[in-house]
């Protein structure tokens, strides 16, 4: 597939940091919105167990909030070592864009995240739902500042390119921001977000139902009472996430043909085209094989017409194709995840209606088992995003390969290894943490984050605090 190269590793290199990355950012984006509606539904109903759970998963938020800042931070210097001229090049409109994120959602983010954390009985109610709020706001700007800097670089306007440098200057900051994709994205995003932290909540929830099961007792109130809130997110946002997903495909049909044709394995462009629902592509011989397919599908999904017409990878030069292979099967794994998803959602409804929802020991060991399914899915997603829009880092402007700083091969591995190195250690640590947090069971009277345990400040580098940070290389 690829020569080992500097680029090859560069690539990897970012590929590896952001793929750890980009999860515990959407965990803190749809945690902290978790973490809003708990503390304002206590405030409204004064029912304790919802006090109880707000506490339980403030001391989640805290940790995964933490990984997240320091998972992050490396990709900043990545920029400056491995991208330097893609950093010089389209610096001039990214870099504004990711000092507004600094600007607006690292003050909100910084600012009340302490009152969060440890301001409960310092502060009054009001004023201690208000900073809950808007660290949630933050963690919501921040997202909506990169992926529309990211967006940019799928679906680029509004720019002006120097003659004499070949940089990208802004010529209209609103197009710019607002670019084709920009919309679609951050819908479908802030969705997965929520909707992966929902099957979270569910499998802790699960595992502790099932548990009480095993023990001969029912399981506490607020463990029946968080299934329950992630089971009504799971039925109500999945099926959305399936528009907002299709909605998205046509915009990226439109801006991004190539990554279509690449996604769906196909080779020619045809009207009335069948859906490939398996198949192997080659890229050598552009063909896909051992397929199975279903008449017209294909046509009627992505053009939402059986006479539409489905463009294919021949219709694009070899040097400026995406990579087929991992495109098609990163898609469709995030499809399935996704189905079986708005499966779960739809059971859970069956079973409330019957009033078995905390009886069932199968819907507990499923949601148990698809507690990670929304963060893969999320990866998935980002796979297919990201690696379908290369050859370019600037979709049909600036390719990966121009985009490289001149690196020697010997040291790209060094910093390699070391980073593999130290991001298993460091995150095999956070993983235990998080797992051992899960494994208790939120209980009345459940404390929040110590304010003696140290805590890692919302003050580092905040350009890469963030999912789809620039997706450069992957």
């Amino acid at each position: 597939m690829f020569g080992l190269s500097a680029l090859f590793l560069a690539r990897f290199q970012f590929a590896f940091t952001v793929g750890f990355h980009i999860v515990f950012p959407a965990f803190s984006i749809g945690l902290a919105a978790y973490l809003a509606v708990l503390e304002g539904l206590w405030l409204k109903t004064g029912r304790s167990a919802y006090l109880d759970l707000f506490k339980y998963w403030l001391k989640i938020f805290s940790v995964v909030f933490a990984m997240g800042v320091v998972s992050g931070l490396v990709m900043s210097y990545e920029f400056g070592t491995n991208w330097s001229q893609f950093s010089q090049k389209a610096g001039p409109i990214l870099g504004p864009m990711l000092a507004y994120e600094v600007m607006t959602a690292f003050f909100l983010e910084a600012g009340f995240l302490g009152v969060m954390m440890f301001g409960l009985n310092r502060v009054g109610k009001g004023l201690h739902f208000g900073a809950t709020c808007m660290v949630s706001i933050g963690t919501l700007i921040s997202m909506t500042w990169i992926l529309a800097s990211n967006s940019w670089m799928q679906t680029p306007q509004g720019y002006i390119i120097d003659e004499a440098t070949g940089r990208f200057l802004p010529g209209n900051w609103w197009q710019i921001i607002f670019n084709p994709s920009f919309p679609f994205r951050l819908v479908h995003m802030g969705l997965a977000a929520f909707l992966s932290v929902a099957f979270i909540v569910a499998g802790v929830a699960g595992w502790h139902l099932l548990k009480a099961r095993r023990e001969g007792r029912q399981a506490s109130e607020q463990v029946r009472l968080m299934f329950s809130m992630a089971m009504w997110m799971a039925a109500i946002v999945a099926p959305v996430q399936f528009l907002a997903g299709d909605t998205q495909g046509l915009n990226t049909l439109e801006y991004q043909p190539a990554k279509i044709a690449a996604m769906e394995g196909d080779w020619d462009s045809e009207g009335r085209a069948p859906e490939i629902l398996f198949g192997i592509p080659d890229m050598e011989n552009e063909t896909t094989h051992y397929k199975v397919q279903i008449p017209l599908l294909g046509s009627l999904i992505l053009t939402h017409s059986l006479d539409g017409k489905v463009p294919g990878l021949k219709d694009y030069p070899k040097d400026l194709r995406p990579y087929s292979p991992l495109l098609f099967f990163s898609f469709r794994i995030m499809i399935a995840l996704g189905s079986l998803m708005v499966l779960v959602g739809l059971w859970s409804l069956f079973l409330r209606w019957k009033g078995s929802l905390y009886d069932n020991a199968m819907l507990h060991r499923v949601a148990l088992w698809m507690s990670p399914a929304g963060f893969v899915a999320l990866l998935c997603g980002w796979i297919t995003t990201e690696v379908g829009r290369q050859p370019f880092t600037v979709y049909g402007l600036l390719k990966t390969s121009d985009s490289v700083s001149q690196i020697a091969l010997p040291s790209m591995a060094t910093s390699m290894i070391a980073f593999v190195i130290v991001y298993f250690i460091v995150f095999a640590g956070g993983i235990t943490i998080l797992l051992r947090s899960f494994a208790q069971e939120p209980h009345p009277g459940e404390e929040g984050p110590s304010e003696h345990e140290p805590q890692m400040s919302a003050g580092t580098t905040q350009v890469s605090h963030h999912p789809h940070n620039a997706g450069l290389a992957e």
